[in-house]
Order: structure tokens, then C-alpha cells, then sequence
């Protein structure tokens, strides 16, 4: 998709900027019925870890649109996933205020890293730091910077270096994402119906001249597909979530058109038999695209490829229902390859597409399991420290930070006299104050919802990636945060 496509996005302002300082538009609307438990959660213990180092003078204030906010400070340390580790940054979480983060330690985002002052403030993304062939302190530069994608009802995997053609059925298919910042690309159509031939188009535009799409993020940590509930200022004759409504009916599927390609979306992924739930959502009013979450990853594997700095590129093909996922970190090899993929268990909870010559099929395959523990959101287990300490993160696409909790009033007094009033004296009571609706004016009328509640997690770094593409393709120049080497 060309820029001239991109710049018919979206009419609205952008947000760019530490999470914080850039919003300007955060709303209080009141605190989260359960309070966070911070005595469910394991704590990064700095005081028996011999190679942390502190980054005092880096806060993060990350508000995300569901109403969750994570506050702290960087802090450079030994982090593992399955057999792989390097030395990176990475957020010490000192307060937080939502309950979706109970009996949890902290949360990985394996976005993209962000431009501007948000890309410097915040840790750069695990990924990147440990296939950085400038860390001479990790043992993953090998590794390509690609991670795969996919879930079951039960189970799901991350692959680290690319994916394994033994989880798909047919060819991978590319496309490249819409922003350099975040996994961005383009739905032309979104049809639903008992057949393709007799399914109804949700998508109708006013202007169909200018071969018209939404942009929509490719986001794990979204449980349902999230379509407009409005006409979209008049981009759209229709409003599509009301329609969906109106044609709901048992057995349906919904077909996505990305990159000149139909994308089945069947029943059995979109409707959730075990709670009896549609897993379909509008989205908040003033959102100008979709999110593209949990649904589609129960039928495809989704490749996220950010070999190009300036131009990431997600895969797609039919996931392989006979596949697997593996329950420890595993290595296999491919007689094709040359590259280390890495699978690493999930554990879970209650423009025009090219085909595989871009893709490489690799030598050596190393699993890393992801489970699922409220049906709803995917975790993983990681370590941070030397001696190792073991954590169970939120894993998350729609987000680029890597952070654990911390007991702040335990950190040594070296550390505390280096922090600011706001985060060594605030607190979980404090920050459920300033629950959000975060940027009101892409956000506006969005309740709280609540991830544990199978509801749908909107986070502000995903929301918004959708309007910095509009706003960079229009003419301002974008800054790319090139990784601190450590």
C-alpha cells in the first residue's frame, strides 16, 4: 500500500511521545473495581542478582486504553528466553494499578520500537537488544529477527527466528506493514456469512475510487476482532458492527481482505463455545480502523519479520490443526535452514501480498512454550538475573516493553535516592486515580474493560500507531531510535 493510500487514513492528531508526557488527553474515569494483589505476583529481587544495573534518570508512565497503568524506572540486567540470554534493558515496574496483572509478574511486548522521545525513554525491545550484533553480551545475534504466532483453545507458541512449515498448511504469504513503528496492514473487506459467495460485506465505503482499506493491528494481546461501531465520520455507508448483529447467526464466518487475499475467520475461532461468548467487539468511538486479535491467530500462523528496520512485513498462512505446540522449549532442524528458530510455549488463559520467496525455511528449530491462563490473555516464562529469577509475563504484539515488578520500598538505598518523588512515593491507590481513557479524542466513549474478563484489551500503543501512520505519511519525518548498545 503506496503513501498516497496511507494518506487517506485518518483525520485526527497524533500521539507520539512518552506515554505520560504525549497524551495531554487522559481522562479519569474512575478505578478498577478489584484492586491489583501485588502478593500474587513474583518480584525481580535486585539485591541477589549479580548484573543489574540501574537507569534511575529513564521513567516510563505507560497507560494503556483498558485502563491499565505501569509505572517505573529502566534497569539493564540478564534476561533469558528458553536457552537464549543477553544482557538488555528492560522496565522495573513499580506500581500498578489493574487487576489483569494479578498472579502475574509482568508483561513482554514484542512490538516494534517507538520513534521520538517515546522510543528513548522506554527500554529498547527485548528482541531487538538480543539479536543486536553490537551486545556482545547475548547469545541470540544468530538469531534472525523474526517471531511467529498462533494459538489453539488451549495452547500456543511464539517462534523466535521465523516459523517452522510443519505448523502451516500451504504457502506464507507477505505483506508490508502500513508504519515502521507498529504491525499495521491494510483490510479492504471484511465479509461475513455462511459462505463467501453468499457473505455480506461489513465494509462499505462512501468513495470506492481509491481502492479504500482501514488500517488494522495485528494484536495478540486483543482477545476478538474489533470492528468499527460507526460510519467512521462518513467513511463508511454503514455502520459494520451493527450489522454484524443484525446477520449474527451460528455457524458464520467472517472473511478479511488483506493484500488481495480472502482470509477465512471461521465459527469456531470468533465464538467462544467453552464461555458462550462472541468474541466480536466495536471499537471505541473515534478509532478509525480495526484490530485484528486472538480470533485470527486461532486459524493462521501470522509471521511478524522486522529484518528491515523501515519496513516490517507480517506473513500469513493456514495454520495446521494437526500441529502441536510444544510444552518446553524445544529444538528441532530443517534440512533448508541455516538460522535458529526458537519456540517458546504461550500458556493460555480462560498493500498486495507476495508469496514465499521472501521467506526462508530454517536449519534449526528451538521451542519456547506460551500458556494460557485465563482463557483470554497469553503468558510466558522468562528469567532476569544472575542467578537466574523466574517470571511468568503477559505476552503481548500490540506492545514494545519488557518489564517485571519490583517491591520499591525493598530497593537498597542506593538506588531509591536516585528515584524521583513520583515513583519512589506514588502509588497502586494514586495511579487507580488516573485510570484512562487514554487519548479522548482517538479514544472517546471507551469504557474500562477488563482483560480477565474476556473482554477486549485495547492498548494505547497499538490505538495509536494507527494514527502516527496517518500523521508521518503526510509529511512529518519520523525518528528512528537507533538501540543503545550496551
Amino acid at each position: 500500500l503506496g503513501d498516497r493510500e496511507v494518506g487517506n487514513l485518518l483525520h485526527m492528531r497524533c500521539f507520539v511521545g512518552t506515554f505520560a508526557a504525549a497524551l495531554g488527553f487522559v481522562a479519569a474515569v474512575g478505578a478498577f473495581h478489584t484492586p491489583y494483589r501485588p502478593e500474587q505476583s513474583r518480584h525481580y529481587d535486585v539485591t541477589k542478582t549479580d548484573s543489574f544495573h540501574p537507569i534511575t534518570e529513564k521513567i516510563f508512565d505507560l497507560h494503556y486504553a483498558d485502563g491499565s497503568h505501569l509505572h517505573g524506572f529502566n534497569g539493564v540486567d540478564q534476561i533469558w528466553l528458553g536457552d537464549y540470554k543477553c544482557t538488555a534493558p528492560f522496565g522495573v515496574i513499580t506500581d500498578c494499578n489493574s487487576p489483569d496483572f494479578n498472579g502475574v509478574d509482568g508483561i513482554l511486548g514484542f512490538g516494534l520500537p517507538k520513534a521520538g522521545e517515546e522510543g528513548r525513554e522506554l527500554p529498547t525491545p527485548l528482541l531487538f537488544a538480543m539479536t543486536d550484533q553490537e551486545n556482545k553480551l547475548s547469545n541470540a545475534k544468530d538469531l534472525t529477527r523474526k517471531f511467529s504466532f498462533f494459538s489453539t483453545d488451549t495452547d500456543a507458541e511464539v517462534q523466535l527466528g521465523g516459523y517452522d512449515p510443519a505448523t502451516t498448511v500451504g504457502e506464507m504469504w507477505y505483506t508490508p506493514c502500513l508504519s515502521e513503528n507498529d504491525f499495521i496492514v491494510g483490510v479492504t473487506s471484511l465479509k461475513f456469512g455462511h459462505s463467501y459467495d453468499d457473505s455480506k460485506e461489513l465494509l462499505n465505503f462512501q468513495d470506492t475510487s481509491d481502492e479504500p482499506f482501514l488500517p488494522s493491528i495485528m494484536d495478540s494481546g486483543t482477545s476478538c476482532l474489533v470492528m468499527p461501531g460507526d460510519t467512521l465520520g462518513g467513511k463508511l455507508s454503514n455502520v459494520p458492527f451493527n450489522d454484524f448483529t443484525n446477520l449474527w447467526e451460528e455457524g458464520k464466518s467472517f472473511w478479511l481482505g488483506v493484500g488481495g487475499r480472502e482470509w477465512q475467520v471461521p465459527f469456531s475461532s470468533w465464538f467462544l463455545a467453552r464461555t458462550n461468548q462472541t468474541c466480536v467487539q466495536p471499537s471505541p468511538a473515534g478509532m478509525q480502523g480495526l484490530l485484528i486479535g486472538d480470533v485470527f491467530f486461532r486459524s493462521f500462523m501470522v509471521e511478524f519479520d522486522m529484518t528491515q528496520r523501515e519496513r516490517p512485513i507480517i506473513g500469513m498462512a493456514p495454520l495446521n490443526l494437526n500441529y502441536k505446540p510444544v510444552q518446553k522449549a524445544a529444538l528441532g532442524t530443517y534440512e533448508l535452514h541455516h538460522a535458529p528458530i526458537t519456540k517458546l510455549q504461550l500458556l493460555r488463559g480462560e498493500e498486495t501480498m507476495f508469496p514465499a520467496e521472501h521467506t526462508e525455511r530454517l536449519t534449526q528449530v528451538d521451542q519456547i512454550p506460551i500458556f494460557n491462563k485465563k482463557g483470554t490473555q497469553y503468558f510466558m516464562d522468562v528469567g532476569v538475573g544472575t542467578p537466574k529469577q523466574p517470571f511468568t509475563v503477559i505476552f503481548d504484539t500490540g506492545s514494545a516493553v519488557f518489564g517485571v515488578f519490583v517491591v520499591k520500598h525493598d530497593l537498597p538505598m542506593a538506588i531509591r535516592a536516585q528515584l524521583p518523588d513520583n515513583v519512589l512515593y506514588g502509588d497502586a491507590a494514586s495511579l487507580a486515580q488516573t485510570k484512562v481513557q487514554s487519548f479522548s479524542l482517538l479514544l472517546g466513549g471507551f469504557g474500562s474493560t477488563s482483560m480477565a474478563a474476556g473482554l477486549v484489551a485495547l492498548n494505547v500503543v497499538a490505538v495509536a500507531a494507527i494514527v502516527s501512520v496517518y500523521m508521518r505519511r503526510r509529511g512529518k519525518n519520523a525518528i528512528v531510535t537507533n538501540y543503545d548498545t550496551i
